[in-house]
């Protein structure tokens, strides 16, 4: 019964998100500096310290938000990008999903909806959201649907921001793609 009431709050609201998709938010502009940080994450259900600067070491990143773990939106978007992560790999692009949920919830999510292939952080405490301008307007306690592509040199490349999952992955990866063929010396590190 607990499990039924977790599942409808989530459809409900993965709804309501849907719903809302007002008004735009803010994100950091391109050539902006990323912020950094170091968040409690989850990779195949292991808990995991996620620095994005270490991540930077290997090549660009992809830092997307999401509202909810489990929504329908958002599990939308984390099995579109767990079936593009060979892409994403095969152009040294290191992808991380963040949201505000607890990392327990997300050790699930890394399995379940991630499918063990990428990173999922937690931003409980919404620093990082902020930092990025990515709080949801409407609903300040979730992330907006936001994805950056961040150069290893820390330069915002690339941000889309739309609650619509079914475009993130595609947009993101030809961003990277466009940049790694634009900088083919700096774009994988060893």
């Amino acid at each position: 019964m607990h499990r039924l009431f977790f599942v409808a709050k989530r459809f409900a609201l993965g709804l309501s998100l849907l719903v809302s998709m007002g008004a735009a938010q803010a994100a950091l502009d391109i050539g902006e500096v990323a912020p950094d940080f170091t968040v409690p994450a989850s990779l195949s259900g292991n808990t995991i310290t996620f620095t994005l600067s270490q991540a930077l070491r290997k090549g660009p990143v992809v830092l997307y938000f999401f509202p909810a773990a489990f929504s329908v939106g958002c599990s939308i978007e984390a099995h579109a990008f767990a079936e593009a992560i060979a892409d994403f790999e095969s152009v040294g692009a290191t992808v991380v999903g963040m949201s505000g949920d607890d990392i327990n919830t997300l050790v699930k999510f890394s399995m379940q909806d991630c499918r063990g292939q990428f990173v999922v952080a937690s931003d409980q405490n919404k620093t990082v959201m902020k930092s990025y301008d990515a709080v949801m307007a409407s609903h300040p306690d979730f992330a907006n649907r936001i994805s950056y592509v961040i150069a290893p040199d820390s330069t915002v490349i690339y941000q889309y921001t739309s609650l619509n999952p079914g475009s993130h992955v595609k947009k993101v990866l030809a961003a990277v793609r466009e940049w790694v063929t634009a900088h083919p010396t700096t774009a994988k590190k060893p």
